[in-house]
């Protein structure tokens, strides 16, 4: 593990492609968002790995995560981790979009709606001999992204003026 680099991406901030953006309603059982090119073409051309920016999410009125005073179709901001890919640990034969937010959640938000703002890229997809591989794969990938998040020039609001807007947009 420590042959792979604790921060990634240019010190300046997101640099082109980036930032990629995504959008839906959360499915069951995990923050999966449908991979559709129709919705989002750039998907098809980009590479099946571990991708990180910021995930902003409408929670229900009820949620106790919701930050206060918020209105009903408010987004509220987390950092993420997600996976595009075939996950073959698991020998997925559908490509998918797995979202992590790096935030403990004290109940489950299935049905909010979600938008994603991804900055920049981690590795590459990969097999594993074992579930503890691939879990401490994912923890160092979360670590990763949480120590690129916390440069000054990575926040989800440094890039455009429409990409900032549209990302925390009440519904």
């Amino acid at each position: 593990m420590t042959s792979r680099p604790g921060i990634v991406g240019r010190q300046a901030g997101p640099e082109a492609p980036y930032p990629y953006k995504m959008e839906g309603k959360l499915g069951i059982p995990t923050a999966n968002l449908p991979v559709d090119d129709a919705l989002t073409p750039w998907i098809a051309n980009i590479p099946s790995g571990v991708y990180f920016g910021f995930a902003s999410l409408a929670l229900p009125a009820s949620h106790p995560d919701l930050p206060a005073p918020a209105s009903p179709g408010a987004f509220t901001v987390f950092p993420m981790v997600m996976s595009i890919g075939y996950n073959p640990f698991y020998k997925n034969t559908v490509r998918s979009a797995e979202v992590h937010i790096l935030h403990e959640f004290s109940r489950d938000f299935y049905d909010a709606h979600m938008r994603l703002l991804i900055l920049g890229f981690i590795r590459e997809e990969k097999d594993y001999n074992s579930l503890e591989a691939l879990i401490d794969d994912i923890n160092f990938d979360c670590e990763v992204a949480k120590n690129s998040l916390a440069r000054e020039s990575w926040g989800w609001d440094k890039g455009s003026k429409e990409d900032a807007e549209w990302f925390i947009k009440p519904l």
